[in-house]
């Protein structure tokens, strides 16, 4: 079995999602892809050339593999995912009323996904890892996937693992008083933590950008990374506070999957040993190269194309022919 850098957990769905921007009522056609946090990290860290392996429960139905081969052919090792016949494969709707404004509709309860079981977890694989990312989507799933969650960590903290904890809120998944108790619980065992600023201002209680970052670090060595839009990031730690700019984006053409751009760009400067601003840095570039392309994860780049986006090369934009 492959060792890895970075273990991921979590459901991906066929996603079907329109090309013009305007009300499902009124859409004919659906054209169909492939979205799903914990997947679009582990693309976007394959395509920065880091060696991912992704576990999920499949419906054994089309739909099903469809997502394995689609993930497995962006470079992921897809080798301990399961399938199951008990439960078909989730399915959302993107609606998309303006570059900005988007909805999603899930057709996911009872899903292969929430079958998940700590059991289907293979520890010796996991344990070869250097980093687990963990999404707060995957415990909201059912209470066997909290546990399975859960489990996760266990490994990850018996075997030396970085934590790495996206809390991912989705109050359209679990009620907010559960939301906001499981969520910090993960945290608290988090050694990186990702949230937007609504996320940390929900998880916490507190306001302001630098109250919520000493409450989530608790005293502790975590590294906190407040996700603040077009504005960039805000990162804390015990010894280093700064604000880091974001860039621009002269048009959105899907919003989602900036944020999990920006986790795998956060991770790779963890496994690349990176200065954090440095990382912080290249993570907002990712989420900024994300949302000019439509789809979960189809503008996620290279190494390359990031560092093009960040220090443009003109050269590189003569036509070769």
């Amino acid at each position: 079995m492959n060792e890895i850098d970075v273990f991921t957990l979590g459901e991906s769905m066929v996603v079907f999602q329109p090309e013009r921007m305007q009300s499902l009522e009124y859409v004919q056609q659906f054209p169909k892809r492939m979205g799903g946090a914990e997947s679009n990290v582990a693309i976007g860290l394959s395509r920065l050339g880091h060696k991912v392996g992704w576990f999920s429960k499949l419906g054994n139905d089309s739909f099903g593999q469809y997502v394995h081969k689609t993930i497995r052919g962006e470079g992921v090792d897809t080798s301990t995912c399961k399938f199951t016949d008990e439960a078909q494969t989730g399915i959302l709707f993107k609606e998309q009323l303006s570059p900005e404004d988007m909805n999603v509709y899930y057709y996911r309860k009872g899903s292969a996904a929430s079958l998940m079981e700590p059991e289907d977890l293979d520890e010796s694989y996991i344990a070869g890892a250097k980093v687990l990312h963990i999404s707060g989507i995957t415990p909201a799933l059912s209470e066997t996937s909290y546990r399975t969650a859960m489990r996760a960590i266990e490994i990850a903290k018996e075997n030396g693992l970085k934590i790495v904890f996206d809390p991912n809120l989705r109050l359209k998944l679990w009620a907010p008083e559960t939301a906001k108790k499981v969520l910090n619980e993960i945290a608290a065992h988090a050694d990186v933590i990702l949230p937007g600023l609504d996320e940390g201002q929900f998880m916490t209680g507190k306001t302001e950008i630098e109250d919520i970052a000493e409450t989530l670090r608790a005293g502790g060595d975590k590294i906190i990374i407040i996700k603040t839009g077009s504005d960039g990031a805000y990162l804390h730690t015990k010894n280093e506070t700064a604000y880091v700019a974001g860039f621009p984006v002269t048009q959105i053409v899907d919003p989602v999957g900036a944020g999990d751009g920006f986790a795998a760009g956060i991770i790779s400067g963890l496994l690349k040993q990176e200065p954090l601003q440095h990382a912080v840095k290249r993570a907002n570039a990712i989420g900024a190269l994300a949302v000019t392309v439509h789809g979960d994860y189809e503008g996620l780049p290279t190494s390359l194309a990031v560092e093009q986006f960040i220090q443009p090369d003109k050269s590189a934009k003569d036509v070769k022919r």
